[in-house]
């Protein structure tokens, strides 16, 4: 088997670069520490130079399919190193105030970087899985990495055990895959399902136990109870981590292994995602209505907005009458879902980096901490404004175009009553997300101070602001690389039925 190992540089690089910047920390004094945020950056600038310019164009795979890069994998790489910089220059303030062991955090973000780069390359279950808990043992730590603030240690564990149980779920439907079908790769998981006149019951077990391990992973309803506590207990920059990156990469696994292994049975598994989809928006918007504290109101606003992206999985295919799966306009779907990713990632980034700036002036992370923001610090008041808009929706905004595309991509698809549960629910979140404004713009500051920024805040925040607005005005480009990517994961839907083989 001729390998080529030069396919996996990026990882190779951000790898090398976790452990020089936990290098460096042994030689910089404890006043210089927050310079390994500044070179964690600048590497992870190169190294995503260095993939687009490597990997542009460019199709392989390693052991025979267990790896694979294309233009999906590659759009995700570059979503997740982007991220990836924008999460550790929005740490080095926060960092440097509240924070010990600079060196350690930044180490274990970049490791976690390494996980999802993977995550969106795996072809294969177990070496997706093992992607996946290299993600979430970085998560766990950076969770409760405030060691001595017990809500981060209460938020820690809970995380750790409820993501122990997740894995143990999701593994063992691993097992029971393998078991049954002989394989573990995607292509010929498809190939063995297409092959198959019905689903013995227990494929229907792994798929079911899968589909929960992966529903715990990205907080979708019945699965979501960690969110809310690991949310709060984390530093506020890797609660924004939690809620962008780490489902970015749980949703690209998601719609590799949903494309090109189990579209096939899209007709036993699409109902289930459905009534999924539609708990976790309807409960995560709903719950989101009565929170105080800034951190719990995004997390179940993160829980509704993984509801929309798993209608954008349920809508990957048309169920007929007779049971016949069509893929016609599954692009649709794919296309909208990717959109929604990205677009969600630069509009949440920029809510919890306005949050982290307003925490590092006043200590504070509940809604009315944010009384008469807009007189402290317009700029501020004007970022989180624009990302609580684009968050519920509005036009213009980032959040609009991307709902517009994956809400119109699930009634296309002839699951219109869920499109109208969707918009109903993005109504709903409106109400909890004015009620961000209503503080900032109309109550009294307690303290009439100005807040002051660093540059580095500023900057970022308006690169930020620009990415929600450009993508809400003209979202072409962007959707021009997520359709090449759309066009790599969507090359194995040319599956057929072989033989009415039942699954033994």
């Amino acid at each position: 088997m001729n390998n080529n190992f030069l396919l996996l540089t990026p990882e190779f690089m951000v790898t090398g670069l976790a452990f020089l910047v936990l290098t460096l920390d042994f030689f910089l004094r404890e006043d210089r520490k927050h310079l390994l945020g500044y070179a964690a950056a600048v590497g992870l600038s190169i190294i995503l130079a260095v993939t687009l310019i490597y990997q542009w164009n460019i199709e392989g795979s390693l052991y025979d399919g267990l790896v694979v890069v294309d233009g999906f994998s590659l759009l995700f790489k570059a979503v997740f190193l982007i991220m990836g910089i924008v999460v550790v220059l929005s740490s080095v303030e926060y960092v440097r105030r509240n924070l010990s062991y600079a060196g350690e955090y930044y180490g274990i973000l970049i490791f976690t970087i390494v996980g999802m780069m993977l995550m969106a390359a795996s072809g294969e279950l177990l070496t997706a899985y093992i992607s996946l808990e290299l993600l979430s043992f970085g998560l766990y730590v950076l969770v409760s990495f405030d060691r001595y603030n017990p809500k981060s240690n209460e938020g820690g564990t809970k995380y750790i055990l409820l993501g122990a149980v997740s894995s143990a779920l999701l593994l063992y439907g691993i097992s029971q895959i393998y078991g049954l079908l002989g394989t573990t790769r995607f292509d010929g998981i498809s190939e063995t399902l297409a092959a198959a006149g019905s689903l013995s019951p227990g494929v229907v077990v792994g798929l079911v136990l899968i589909i929960a391990g992966l529903g715990f992973k990205v907080a979708a309803v019945p699965f979501h109870m960690w969110a809310p506590d690991a949310y709060e207990a984390a530093p506020i920059p890797i609660t924004g981590y939690l809620a962008v990156a780490s489902k970015a990469a749980a949703f690209a696994l998601i719609l590799r292994l949903f494309t090109q292994a189990l579209m096939p049975v899209a007709d036993e598994w699409q109902v289930v995602l459905v009534i999924m989809a539609a708990l976790t928006m309807t409960l995560g918007n709903l719950v989101a209505l009565a929170q105080t504290n800034l951190k719990r109101l995004l997390a179940y606003s993160s829980v509704g907005h993984v509801g929309y992206l798993m209608m954008g999985v349920a809508a990957l295919a048309s169920v007929g009458p007779d049971g016949r799966v069509g893929t016609q306009i599954s692009h649709l779907a794919s296309n909208g879902l990717m959109l929604h990713i990205v677009a969600y990632g630069v509009t949440n980034l920029a809510a919890f980096l306005a949050i982290a700036a307003f925490y590092n002036a006043t200590g504070r992370d509940d809604i009315p901490g944010l009384a008469g923001a807009a007189r402290r610090s317009p700029y501020l008041a004007m970022v989180l404004s624009v990302s609580v808009l684009s968050l519920a929706g509005l036009p213009i905004f980032a959040g609009f175009v991307s709902k517009f595309y994956l809400f119109n991509s699930a009634a296309v698809q002839g699951l219109l009553w869920l499109a109208g549960l969707a918009i109903f629910t993005s109504l709903i979140s409106l109400y909890y997300y004015l009620q961000i404004l209503r503080q900032m713009y109309i109550e009294d500051p307690v303290d009439g101070s100005a807040i002051r920024l660093p540059r580095l805040t500023v900057g970022l925040l308006g690169v930020l602001l620009v990415g929600m607005v450009v993508i809400g005005v003209y979202p072409g480009p962007l959707m021009d690389a997520i359709q090449h990517a759309s066009d790599a994961l969507t090359s194995s839907f040319g599956f057929r039925v072989v033989a009415q083989v039942p699954i033994n």
